[in-house]
């Protein structure tokens, strides 16, 4: 059990995604983006249905050759979903971590800039 510090602690601190999240959430988006049950992913990709949507809901972590599988059955290039994935990562942890400010004078005045965000990062750490 935690102390009371330990556990203000634990609640202030922010919650990254996890990688089968992120990978579920985007399968899930490009299935309905394609109008496809899961029914047909699944027996496309010769998986069950309930571990399919196990996946999805980022409840499962999935092997290599169940993602192959499932990239095949979607008619995506792996790449391709882990490039979605990168942005959704970068994108969820950029609303929930909060970066130290940087100082910039305006006028006579010094007052904190906003962050500098770069725009490229999730497409490199795809790449």
């Amino acid at each position: 059990m935690l102390n009371p510090a330990e556990r203000a602690r634990a609640q202030a601190a922010p919650r990254r995604v996890l990688l089968r999240s992120a990978l579920g959430e985007s399968l899930r988006r490009l299935r309905l983006e394609q109008g496809r049950t899961l029914a047909e992913v699944a027996l496309a990709a010769r998986i069950s249905m309930p571990y399919l949507s196990e996946v999805e809901r980022g409840l499962k972590e999935v092997s290599s050759e169940v993602l192959a599988a499932l990239c095949a059955a979607l008619g995506i290039d792996l790449s391709d979903l882990l490039v979605a994935v990168a942005f959704h990562i970068s994108a969820s942890n950029a609303a929930t971590t909060v970066l130290p400010a940087r100082r910039t004078a305006v006028g006579s005045h010094d007052v904190a800039a906003p962050p500098t965000r770069r725009a490229g990062d999730a497409y490199a750490l795809a790449a």
